[in-house]
C-alpha cells in the first residue's frame, strides 16, 4: 500500500510552522511525546490513519536509545531457546516487511556464523536455527527474505572468516539477519510521518500536561529549547514514548502508579575493517547472553553489554571495564586479537526495561503486556508504552494508537503501515538499478553510489540534482577528514533532515561519531563551514557549535578511562 506523501523535509522553517500549528486553536487527535523509533513510529501510524497528529521531543530524533542499539533488525534468535515462538515470529515478520517494503534502503540482510565447539552442539543449534527459518517463512507467506542456514564444517568456517580460531571448532552454521543505521531511520519515519501530514518539533521538552475540568489529560506544556519559548499544545490523546524517560515523563501527569522501567547499559566498540578478516557478521553465545561482530562497509561493530545503569539516565558512557569486556569475548574467538589501539569508536546507549509489573495505580484492565513492551493507560487521556525493540517499532506502534483510540475508534481507524514505504524506499530498487550508470556518468566508483543508495535509497536523483544546481558549493567533493562522505550529505542532513547543530550531523546523519577516533571532530570546521552558510551563523556561533562537541568528545574520552559507571558519568558535563 502506497499513500501519497507531501514535502517530507525537515527544516528550521517546518519545525517552526509545526509549532505554531500545534500551539494553534485546533487541537490534535494525538500528541505523541518522545522522538525515538517508537514515537516516530506512532507517529507514522497516527498520521498515516489521517488522524491530525503531532510529535515532540526534547532533544533531536534519536538522539537517545535510538541512536546508540546494535543496529540489527532480527528475530531474537535466544528467544526460541526459551520458547517464545510469538515473540520471534513477530519480529521475524516484521524482519522481512523492513527487508522488502517498508525501508529496503536502510535495512540489509547480514549473514552470520555460529561458531561451534563440539558436533553436539550442531544439532540442537541446527533446530533451533531451523525454527527461526521456518517462523521467518511463515511470516513472509512462505517468501523467503533471507537465505535459509547452511551447515559449514571447520574447512568451510576457516575459508568464509579466516579471522576465526577454528583450532578447537567443530564448525559453524550460517544464518541470516538484517542490519540498519538505527537514527536514519527514525529520521526517515519522522520525515514519512510529516510527509503524511503530521506536525513534528524536535527540541522541544514537554514541562506539565494540561488537563480538563474532569482532570483528564488534554495537551501538554512545552518548553521550545532553541528559543526558551513557553507554549501550550492541546490534544484529545497524548502517548508517552519517552523510553528510559517514561517514569519521569509520566509522573507530571499523575502520582497514582504507571509503567516502572529499569535502564540497562549496552555498550558498542567499532574497529576498522581490515581488523577482521571475515566475509560474515559473527554470533556468540555469551555467559550472560549474545555478542555479535557486525561488518559494515568500513568497519565492524562488536557488542554488547548489558548491565544495571542508575546513573544519570542522560549521560550512558562506556568505561575501561566495558571496553574489555567486548574486546575479552571477541578476542576469544578471533585468531589474530584485536587491540585496544585499533579501536576507532565507542558508543553506550541505555535499554528500556518493563519491570516485572506496573508501579503501584497503574490501570491493569487496559493494559497490554506482552515479553517486548507494554501499553497502557496512566491517566486518563494518557497512555504509556515502554519496553520493546527497534525492529518491532511498527506494531508497538500500532498498539499504542489502538489503545490510545479505543477499539470503535481504532476499527473505525484501522492501521496503514503494514505495507507503506517510508521516505526513501518506494522506488529504491528502480533507482539501485541505474547504480552503474550514476556511476560511470560522475566518474565515482560504485561503492560511493551504493553507499548513498543505501543511505537515501530513491531520494538519490535529488541528491544528485542538489549537486549539479549549486557548483559553486562543491557539493559533490568528499569531506577532506572523511572522504566517504561527500559535502552533500552535510547540506543534505541541515535542508531535508533537521539537521540545526553540529551534533545532529556527527552523531545521528553523517555519523562521523562511529567511525572515527576523533568522533569526527577533524571534520568538524568543514561540516560547520556548510551548516553555517545554510543556517545563516555567524563566526561566534561556529565557534560555540565547536566548542560544545570539542567539550563532548573530551569527557567521553576522559569517561572511558574509569572504570565505575559512577566515575565514568563524572567526568562527563553535559548530556551525551
Amino acid at each position: 500500500m502506497t499513500i501519497p506523501l507531501t514535502d517530507t523535509a525537515l527544516t528550521r522553517d517546518q519545525r517552526a510552522a509545526a509549532l505554531d500549528a500545534m500551539t494553534g486553536a485546533e487541537p490534535l487527535d494525538i500528541l505523541v511525546v518522545g522522538g525515538g523509533v517508537t514515537g516516530a513510529g506512532i507517529a507514522v501510524d497516527a498520521a498515516s490513519r489521517g488522524l491530525r497528529t503531532g510529535i515532540v521531543d526534547m532533544g533531536d530524533w534519536a538522539s537517545g536509545t535510538s541512536s546508540w542499539s546494535s543496529k540489527l533488525v532480527h528475530g531474537g534468535l535466544r528467544y526460541l531457546y526459551q520458547l517464545d515462538f510469538a515473540l520471534v515470529h513477530e519480529a521475524l515478520t516484521e524482519r522481512g516487511r523492513l527487508l522488502t517494503t517498508t525501508a529496503p534502503h536502510l535495512v540489509k540482510a547480514q549473514p552470520f556464523l555460529w561458531p561451534l565447539k563440539h558436533h553436539y552442539e550442531r544439532t540442537y543449534s541446527a533446530v533451533g536455527v531451523g525454527m527461526y527459518d521456518a517462523l521467518a517463512l511463515a511470516g513472509a507467506r512462505g517468501r523467503a527474505t533471507v537465505p535459509m542456514q547452511k551447515h559449514l564444517g571447520k574447512k568451510g568456517t576457516a575459508a568464509l572468516a579466516p579471522a576465526l580460531d577454528t583450532s578447537d571448532l567443530a564448525g559453524a552454521i550460517r544464518f541470516y539477519d538484517a542490519r540498519v543505521d538505527d537514527s536514519r531511520l527514525v529520521i526517515d519515519l519522522v520525515r514519512t510521518a510529516v510527509g503524511l501530514g503530521a506536525l513534528a518539533a524536535n527540541r522541544t521538552r514537554v514541562t506539565d500536561f494540561l488537563k480538563d475540568p474532569r482532570g483528564a489529560v488534554c495537551g501538554a506544556v512545552v518548553e521550545d529549547r532553541e528559543t526558551g519559548a513557553i507554549r501550550q499544545i492541546r490534544a484529545s490523546r497524548v502517548i508517552n514514548a519517552t523510553g528510559v524517560w517514561t517514569e519521569e515523563t509520566q509522573d507530571l501527569a499523575t502520582d497514582a502508579g504507571g509503567l516502572k522501567v529499569l535502564a540497562s547499559k549496552g555498550i558498542h566498540i567499532v574497529v576498522p575493517k581490515e581488523s577482521i578478516d571475515a566475509e560474515s557478521g559473527i554470533f556468540l553465545r555469551t555467559e550472560k547472553s549474545v555478542l555479535f561482530i557486525i561488518p559494515w562497509p568500513r568497519y565492524w561493530v562488536i557488542g554488547t553489554t548489558d548491565t544495571p545503569w542508575t546513573e544519570d539516565v542522560s549521560k550512558p558512557v562506556a568505561t575501561r571495564a566495558d571496553i574489555d569486556y567486548i574486546l575479552d569475548h571477541a578476542n576469544s574467538v578471533l585468531a589474530r586479537p584485536i587491540g585496544r589501539d585499533e579501536i576507532i569508536g565507542v558508543y553506550a546507549g541505555l535499554r528500556p526495561l518493563l519491570q516485572p509489573q506496573l508501579r503501584p495505580g497503574a490501570e491493569t484492565a487496559s493494559t497490554k503486556v506482552s515479553r517486548e513492551h507494554t501499553v497502557t493507560r496512566v491517566a486518563p487521556g494518557l497512555t504509556a508504552i515502554a519496553g520493546g525493540k527497534l525492529t518491532t517499532y511498527r506494531v508497538m506502534a500500532e498498539d499504542a494508537v489502538d489503545h490510545a483510540l479505543g477499539k470503535p475508534m481504532a476499527e473505525a481507524h484501522p492501521s496503514k503501515t503494514a505495507d507503506l514505504p517510508l521516505v526513501g524506499a518506494l522506488r529504491y530498487r528502480r533507482v539501485a538499478a541505474g547504480a552503474g550508470a550514476i556511476a560511470r556518468e560522475r566518474g565515482w566508483a560504485l561503492s560511493r553510489v551504493d553507499h548513498l543508495l543505501d543511505r537515501y535509497g530513491d531520494e538519490v536523483p535529488a541528491i544528485l540534482d542538489l549537486i549539479d544546481s549549486e557548483p559553486e558549493a562543491r557539493y559533490g567533493e568528499p569531506l577532506a577528514a572523511a572522504p566517504a562522505f561527500l559535502r552533500a550529505e552535510v547540506a543534505w542532513a541541515v535542508t531535508h533532515e533537521g539537521a540545526a547543530h553540529l551534533d545532529d550531523v556527527l552523531l545521528r546523519r553523517v555519523r562521523l561519531d562511529l567511525e572515527q577516533r576523533d568522533r569526527g571532530l577533524s571534520a568538524a570546521d568543514e561540516v560547520l563551514d556548510i551548516m553555517a552558510g545554510l543556517l545563516g551563523w555567524d563566526d561566534e556561533a561556529v565557534a560555540a557549535e565547536k566548542t560544545a562537541y570539542e567539550s563532548r568528545v573530551a569527557d567521553l574520552a576522559a569517561a572511558e578511562e574509569e572504570t565505575t559507571d559512577a566515575a565514568a558519568v563524572a567526568r562527563v558535563s553535559t548530556a551525551v
